[in-house]
């Protein structure tokens, strides 16, 4: 079964019934390159299959799969709020935000960032799918927004950053670090000197932290790199410069507990 990773931050909001976990490709069903707990609903793999990892991790929280919301991810700055009334679709959004027992909000990752948040104090939560694009234009800020707007406070969000690429594994062009410095340029600090002559290596967890904490919650990373770690993590850069066909996703979850 899974085993997923948890925040030393995030732990903290078990006492009000918030549970969440990190999940790895440990204590899944899929096999090849898909290998582990893929919950891409989008990758190419046996549709079956994701299924029952989906149902593995739903089961994780004391959930039927139909409980495990997810969103249908494109790089955007885009929050859904989830109720009482969720369907199990799947609307073109970043990240997701509730106040409702029993839903667990997923987001995947292969690479980009999955942050995880709670109000302990308020029983709100939310997850957050924020690869450059969606860090840049202000995914992690409109979640925080969306929880506040859903009765949370601001100074008792907790937010934890989970298994992302690296600096050292984030190679760049020089079109993207411009992009970035015209934005801000002040964000050259996130960028290093790459032995490619023009390239940079991005410091995207950094950029993630920095903006969560910037935005007035309290934010930490678990700082571990998708990109070397192939028995636990899967990694799209990875799989690029390995020339593989496909890759999977892994998943990082809140939920809170129904009161009885």
């Amino acid at each position: 079964m899974p085993t997923p990773i948890a925040s030393t931050l995030l732990s903290a909001a078990e006492a009000a019934g918030i549970r969440h976990g990190y999940f790895t490709r440990a204590g899944g069903v899929s096999e090849g390159i898909y290998r582990g707990l893929n919950v891409g609903l989008g990758s190419k793999d046996e549709r079956e299959h994701v299924q029952e990892n989906r149902r593995r991790v739903a089961d994780w929280f004391g959930l039927p799969a139909a409980r495990l919301a997810t969103v249908h991810q494109v790089h955007s700055p885009d929050v859904v709020t989830v109720d009482a009334h969720y369907d199990g679709n799947r609307p073109e959004a970043d990240a997701m935000v509730t106040a409702t027992p029993g839903i667990a909000l997923g987001v995947l990752a292969a690479d980009c960032g999955p942050i995880l948040f709670a109000d302990p104090e308020n029983r709100i939560i939310g997850a957050a799918h924020a690869g450059w694009k969606g860090a840049l234009t202000g995914v992690l800020e409109n979640t925080i927004d969306a929880m506040v707007a859903l009765g949370a406070r601001r100074e008792a969000i907790i937010a934890c950053l989970g298994p992302s690429i690296s600096q050292a594994s984030y190679e760049v062009g020089p079109e993207f670090v411009d992009r970035f410095l015209a934005h801000d340029a002040g964000y050259s600090k996130y960028f290093a000197p790459s032995e490619r002559s023009g390239h940079a290596m991005f410091n995207l967890p950094a950029l993630t932290v920095d903006r969560l904490r910037k935005a007035g919650v309290t934010a930490e990373s678990l700082d571990l790199c998708t990109y070397p770690d192939s028995d636990r993590f899967f990694s799209y850069r990875r799989t690029t410069h390995a020339k593989e066909p496909d890759y999977g996703r892994q998943i990082s979850a809140i939920a809170i507990a129904e009161t009885s």
